[in-house]
């Protein structure tokens, strides 16, 4: 890949490690990077698979932790016939925790149909408060804030918003300690769920911990996992983590490079993106500790180009020809005839640029432990997330087939959709979720309400690159019945589409919700206002 010389490419703020370039990151198509690796098989495993990651492994799904039984891992599990997988639950009444964003809309629906607008939006903004004062009141007064933690380690380990350090180094006992240190205030206008993570963080790892009780951390639980059976405890480990060392340049739309302290917990949350090199030593410690666990497979994932999530929606058109960017990336409610660069959220071309080609720098990196490992004789694989978003990403590069790289017939082009899901109409895409009253879902369909997590399709492709990778490391896959899946195994689509509420049976609310935020936002900027504030 070349590197741009021309200035006008580089945002003044990019610090000198990140390499700035014309064209993403080529995917590598061997997730053996082409290294053969011949291990014998020690003794049973105990544990058929163990995830470590964040909320693409979390199952996080529409601005809300809660249907952890469709997360990917789970959705694996499902089809490799192993009934013992242990994840964490979270019940309520509220669907999950922080803000069930697709809840909330059919709430809203049933109250007040299919429109919201100026003549009930007043209402509506009271029964949305309403709603947020009973979630408040189950998750800090409630119910909710029991944390078990007399059962077993579970097997997915992941906790949404986490960064690399957070999985070095934060255990339960640390977010239990933060609760303690801050209890809940009753804000009648702040409605929110205070310290939501290190809840949602309780309830997965409470019960991770040692014989002597101390709370471990998600790569000492994993550990502790491996040490379980005779032989390699773990038969296939998932590492999905360092999308967060990113993602708060997308949620905040502001650009913060790490600097010192970027290996600190109490310190590392004012940045919203890591320098390449921080990343590096971050991620090189995750490996050294990985490489402490028993388990005779370890996969890998690259982090995934986060400007590309709908999220942050491109506004102006592209910035030239052949360019993969927008001038602008703002709001998904703000409209382009609405934005205003001095008003609005939001982050430049240039800006874009520099946080996906630190993604590159971070997924070489990623690649480069991959390969160690493997030439060292572990039987570890990478997987390409980064990759399967870029073949997916809808806005940049299948509407604009100028601004593929050259890299895109090599990859295998435009990821194919199972004939299940390409059977779905309206076709299922990349872009922001949109649904009326009279049409249903008209856009989207592969992220969540959220626009940064995946639906339950969505986590479906993910398992099923996954299971490609799990089969050909010679992982068997099994019937209800004990049996041997014989040939490839392909995720049971027909089963997912149905659980899939967003898919299956879309909210029609939603192109109203989202018209009456933006017209609160053109003439008040209530919402903009709220995320600059929060700088």
């Amino acid at each position: 890949m070349t590197q741009a010389s021309n200035s006008r490419f580089q945002d003044p703020k990019t610090p000198p490690d990140v390499e700035i370039r014309f064209e993403a990151r080529k995917p590598n198509t061997d997730p053996t990077l082409g290294i053969a690796v011949n291990i014998p098989k020690i003794g049973n495993h105990q544990h058929r698979l163990v995830t470590i990651g964040d909320s693409l492994t979390h199952g996080f799904q529409s601005g809300a932790i809660f249907n952890t039984s469709l997360s990917y891992p789970a959705i694996i599990a499902k089809e490799m016939g192993w009934k013992e997988i242990r994840y964490p639950v979270y019940s309520g009444p509220q669907g999950g925790l922080p803000l069930n964003l697709e809840y909330l809309s059919r709430d809203l629906k049933k109250r007040f149909g299919d429109k919201i607008n100026w003549s009930n939006g007043l209402q509506a903004i009271l029964s949305i408060r309403s709603y947020l004062d009973a979630i408040e009141d189950y998750w800090e007064r409630g119910k909710g804030t029991v944390y078990d933690n007399s059962g077993k380690i579970n097997h997915n380990l992941a906790v949404y918003g986490w960064d690399l350090r957070n999985t070095l180094s934060r255990n339960a006992d640390i977010c239990l300690d933060v609760l303690v240190k801050n209890p809940p205030k009753n804000d009648f206008l702040r409605q929110v769920i205070e310290y939501h993570n290190e809840r949602a963080a309780a309830v997965v790892l409470n019960s991770a911990r040692d014989s002597k009780g101390k709370a471990l951390t998600p790569v000492q639980a994993a550990a502790e996992l491996g040490k379980e059976g005779n032989g390699e405890g773990i038969e296939t480990l998932i590492v999905m983590i360092g999308a967060n060392n990113a993602l708060g340049s997308i949620l905040t739309l502001n650009v913060s490079w790490s600097d010192v302290g970027y290996d600190d917990m109490d310190v590392n949350d004012k940045y919203t993106v890591w320098r390449p090199t921080h990343f590096k030593a971050e991620f090189d410690l995750l490996a050294q500790e990985i490489k402490k666990i028993r388990a005779r497979h370890v996969i890998v994932a690259t982090v995934p180009h986060i400007t590309i999530v709908p999220f942050a929606r491109g506004v102006g058109g592209k910035a030239r020809e052949k360019s993969r960017y927008f001038p602008y990336y703002t709001l998904p409610w703000i409209q382009d005839k609405d934005f205003n660069s001095n008003k609005h959220p939001c982050l430049t071309e240039n800006e874009a640029r520099a946080i996906d080609c630190a993604i590159d720098q971070y997924n070489e990196t990623i690649t480069e432990v991959v390969r160690q490992a493997r030439n060292n004789g572990r039987d570890w694989y990478l997987l390409e997330l980064c990759g399967l978003l870029d073949r997916l990403a809808s806005r940049r590069y299948i509407e604009d087939p100028s601004a593929r790289p050259n890299w895109w017939d090599e990859v295998g082009g435009q990821y194919q959709l199972s004939p299940e899901l390409q059977a779905i109409s309206p076709t299922l895409n990349s872009c922001f979720f949109r649904s009326t009253s009279r049409l249903g879902r008209t856009d989207g369909g592969l992220f969540s309400l959220d626009g940064i997590h995946p639906t339950t399709v969505g986590y479906g492709i993910m398992a099923q690159e996954i299971i490609k990778i799990m089969q050909s490391s010679g992982v068997k896959f099994y019937e209800e019945d004990g049996n041997i899946r014989e040939g490839e195994v392909k995720v049971n689509w027909q089963r997912l589409i149905a659980q899939d509420s967003l898919v299956s049976q879309a909210p029609h609310n939603i192109d109203s919700v989202l018209d009456f935020v933006g017209g609160i936002d053109k003439y008040l900027n209530l919402f903009s206002g709220m995320l600059r504030r929060n700088y």
